[in-house]
């Protein structure tokens, strides 16, 4: 993984306040919902399936388990949404908890990884799907890059379905979905140094399967 760029004052304060600004429009949606308010309940829905259905994704590495289990993950959000309390955290954690909480129960009822849908399956321009810009290079990147980084994304996929479960999250909520050391640790329910070390050790055992994985197509 590339090391990361330390931000400037002004950008991480920028950051802080966007971020703050989201949770409260969150926690505002949730009360509403609370509150019976139906589209309040679908705008929330809407905002966060993109982002669940890629923590489900990227864990399970199969678009129809994702599936499955963003739709799981929204019914128990439903269920338990009075139990999200904005003084204890923000809403983004809590929905990230129950979610994470779905995959190991998920992981431990089917022990073994079932084997994931082909890449080209997950790219069927679903709106759930991963996102056109995700998919498609920038206009200047020739045809060989395009198809390239398409490999290298396949590649990665591949890469995370065989690093450790606990190791995988912690990797996932850290470089993909870019959340703090002190969110990961609260959704994990570990102390951050732990948090650190599942990181390093999943970035160091990610590396080297890819570099395998490298090796075997060559």
């Amino acid at each position: 993984m590339p090391p990361e760029v330390p931000q400037t004052r002004p950008q991480l304060q920028g950051d802080r306040t966007a971020a703050t600004a989201e949770q409260k429009t969150l926690a505002d949606l949730a009360a509403r919902c609370l509150a019976g308010d139906a589209q309040a309940w679908e705008h929330l829905a809407r905002t966060q399936h993109r982002r669940i259905y890629g923590i489900c994704y990227r864990f399970t590495g199969s678009q129809s388990d994702a599936e499955d289990l963003a739709q799981e993950a929204f019914l128990k959000m439903y269920r338990n949404l009075a139990s999200f309390d904005p003084e204890k955290g923000n809403f983004t954690t809590w929905l990230t908890t129950l979610t994470r909480n779905l995959l190991v129960d998920h992981y431990r009822r089917s022990r073994l990884e079932r084997a994931s849908d082909s890449l080209d399956e997950g790219y069927d321009g679903d709106d759930d799907g991963p996102t056109r810009a995700e998919r498609l290079t920038d206009d200047s990147k020739t045809q060989e890059q395009h198809v390239s980084g398409l490999e290298l994304r396949a590649q990665i996929q591949e890469a995370l379905k065989q690093v450790s479960p606990d190791l995988r999250e912690a990797v996932i909520l850290r470089d993909l979905e870019d959340m703090d050391y002190k969110e990961i640790a609260e959704i994990l329910g570990v102390p951050q140094g732990t948090v650190k070390s599942r990181i390093s050790r999943g970035r160091g055992e990610l590396a080297r399967l890819l570099k395998r994985l490298e090796g075997q197509v060559m």
